[in-house]
């Protein structure tokens, strides 16, 4: 797995070219960029100083910057979602299970952490947006994951309490938080994580 940084220059024009390629509604392009940052560099480096940037640039304001934000975001998921995959294989999950947490419908950082592990020969059961506390709950008694990593982007959608709750109800189960939406608190220690390195450490 490919770990160093991008050198600052390089990491510029790589913002860039996926900035340029986003306005042009170019989906296609963005993947493509994607994928050669993602494997001449890996994906921690690829999300960390490439895509978080550029997705904090985007206003979002008007329909126009939604429609770029939205050809950004589908573009570096579908460059994620490619990376790495070999048709006919299933990786091992590692006992790793990703969702969004219930309402929350952006979780483009799941797609990057389920590719950074299959750059590390893992898989994981990723089951998407918007789950539902329940359905939680009952993917958490069917697969027995290990580790639980819950997306939230925003604090409508990441209440700690409920997670610290739903933590105390699965004991065995490493339940963290990922995402900027977890504003919170957390006691000690906090099951917060606040990068790409650090969920893909906590899941292997």
């Amino acid at each position: 797995m490919l770990t160093l940084p991008l050198p600052a220059e390089a990491a510029e024009a790589a913002r860039k070219r996926l900035s340029l390629a986003a306005e042009d509604l170019d989906g296609s392009r963005v993947a493509a960029e994607v994928l050669d940052l993602a494997a001449g560099h890996g994906v921690p480096a690829l999300w960390e100083q490439v895509c978080l940037p550029v997705l904090a640039a985007l206003p979002g304001h008007t329909g126009g910057e939604v429609a770029v934000e939205h050809a950004l975001s589908e573009g570096i998921r579908v460059g994620l979602d490619v990376h790495r995959r070999e048709p006919g294989r299933q990786l091992p999950t590692g006992g790793v299970l990703l969702a969004g947490a219930e309402q929350e419908l952006h979780c483009l950082g799941l797609h990057a952490l389920a590719a950074a592990l299959r750059e590390r020969g893992r898989g994981c059961l990723h089951l998407g947006a918007a789950l539902p506390w329940p359905a939680l709950a009952d993917a958490v008694t069917r697969a027995r994951p290990r580790t639980v990593v819950l997306w939230a982007q925003t604090p409508v959608t990441g209440r700690a309490h409920r997670l610290l709750r739903f933590a105390r109800d699965v004991p065995g189960v490493r339940v963290h938080a990922a995402g900027p939406g977890w504003i919170e608190p957390f006691p000690p220690p906090s099951p917060r994580l606040t990068s790409l390195p650090a969920a893909v450490a906590a899941c292997l």
